[in-house]
């Protein structure tokens, strides 16, 4: 029982990275806050399903256009000086939603512009984020340091929509934003303390042999994908950072599985576009309930969090995410056809309890399976899968939504994301039965005692 608890070892382990998970919570809490502020600020203004749905278009658009550009930055700059510039950008933006609620902004075309520049500064400053745990960790807490981060997202979306339904429907929109505002500035003071990240060293080769007791073999070399330092000199930054990233992913058929299950899951069957029209056709719009529709995937995802030791531990981690993402679809699905309010809410918790599963999953085996030289680019490889693809599937739901209905919607879209998700687990061997090192070592160990 003890080895299914929460891994609290990090948050022990390392100082900043202590910081940098505080930071990245209240930021996290701000942020679920705006996403719904502007969830009811756009419906308020176009009363569109596929207005909610470019929501995720207006963050998705600038994810896949700079997403992998900031991989690459992370794999020649400091990577702690990309976070802080990034944090800035996003806290400014947050300032400029603030603005906009309070001189009274009708336009849904300035608040979208607004919603882009802070996804456009998330996406130059994630991949860097992604790639400091096992800077800052010893390799057998890196799935654990991901977890934390995940339960802090999770805890994140439990309160934050709950506590921005009350707050918009006390203090309206501006206080909404406002506090948004705040842990932005909060998130960029769990910066402070973080040591400089630059750029993992090229390793040096060995000096020839010249007699004497002949030297060990030295490793074998990991390939320089088609985007390389020496291979991209004078190509755009854009088109060195998407080759380096996506090639790496191409060549390991346990990452381009790992990511394929993702978009399958989230392309297909991201729901919180739906939300709003739910809302108001089941539950007459009331805000607070649109707020514990998010609550509810959180749920799910601290449950599934605070259990987290089973999931960090497991060695089939590939096979556990091909499962996780499969369930949740089919928990969406259940939401969709879910009448009484407590049935939708419990088949949201369950969707995020197998959300939790599966990011915690991919993230570790993305993190092990990628030399740190090229964790920069592969990182912003992950992110613009992991936070382009939701947007991308909300704007689908949204226009799904408004040629059939909500509840087609949501069922169609489930249960494809596990039929596609069960074609990838029949397809890619490697990844489903994928195991971490430590699991492996101990295979190895056990045959040759």
């Amino acid at each position: 029982m003890r080895g299914t608890v929460l891994d609290l070892r990090p948050l022990r382990t390392s100082a900043a990275y202590r910081d940098l998970w505080a930071g990245s919570a209240v930021g996290g809490l701000g942020y679920q806050v705006a996403t719904v502020a502007v969830l009811l600020q756009v419906w308020e203004l176009t009363h569109s399903p596929v207005w909610t749905g470019t929501i995720g278009l207006a963050t998705a658009v600038p994810l896949l256009t700079l997403g992998l550009v900031g991989g690459h930055l992370a794999d020649v700059h400091d990577r702690r000086t990309i976070m802080r510039l990034a944090s800035t950008g996003q806290a400014l933006a947050a300032v400029g939603l603030a603005a906009q609620a309070v001189v009274g902004n009708r336009s849904v075309w300035v608040l979208l512009a607004l919603v882009s520049l802070g996804a456009a500064c998330n996406a130059l400053g994630a991949p860097a984020r992604r790639t400091v745990p096992p800077r800052l960790l010893p390799a057998d807490q890196v799935a654990a340091g991901l977890a934390l981060q995940n339960l802090a997202f999770q805890v994140a979306m439990l309160v934050g929509p709950a506590l921005a339904g009350l707050v918009v429907a006390r203090w309206d929109l501006p206080a909404a934003y406002g506090l948004q505002v705040a842990a932005a500035v909060v998130a960029l003071l769990g910066l402070v303390r973080l040591p400089p990240l630059p750029p993992a060293p090229t390793p040096v080769p060995a000096p020839a042999w010249h007699g004497g007791p002949a030297p060990a073999p030295a490793p074998a070399p990991v390939p320089v994908p088609d985007g390389g330092p020496a291979a991209n000199r004078g190509r755009p930054v854009r088109r060195r950072a998407a080759a380096g990233g996506w090639s790496i992913v191409w060549r390991r058929p346990t990452l381009r599985g790992s990511f394929a299950t993702d978009v399958a899951a989230t392309v297909l069957a991201m729901p919180v576009s739906l939300f709003p029209l739910v809302n108001e056709i089941r539950f007459d719009g009331d805000p607070r309930t649109l707020g514990l529709f998010l609550s509810a995937v959180a749920v799910g995802g601290i449950g599934a969090g605070l259990l987290s030791g089973a999931v960090t531990r497991a060695p089939r981690s590939g096979a556990l995410q091909l499962a996780a993402a499969a369930t949740w679809g089919v928990a969406l699905a259940g939401f969709g056809l879910a009448g009484p309010l407590w049935l939708a809410l419990a088949c949201l918790a369950v969707a995020g309890a197998a959300d939790t599963v599966s990011v915690v999953t991919r993230g570790a085996l993305v993190q092990l399976e990628t030399p740190d030289e090229f964790r920069g680019r592969v990182s912003s490889v992950e992110h613009v899968v992991g936070v382009a693809g939701p947007e991308v599937g909300n704007f689908r739901g949204g226009v799904l939504a408004s040629l059939t209905s909500a509840p087609v919607a949501l069922v169609a879209g489930g249960l494809a994301a596990s039929a596609v998700v069960g074609l990838v687990a029949w397809r890619n061997a490697p990844l489903r039965r994928y195991r971490t090192p430590a699991a492996a070592a101990r295979v190895v160990s056990a045959e040759t005692t």
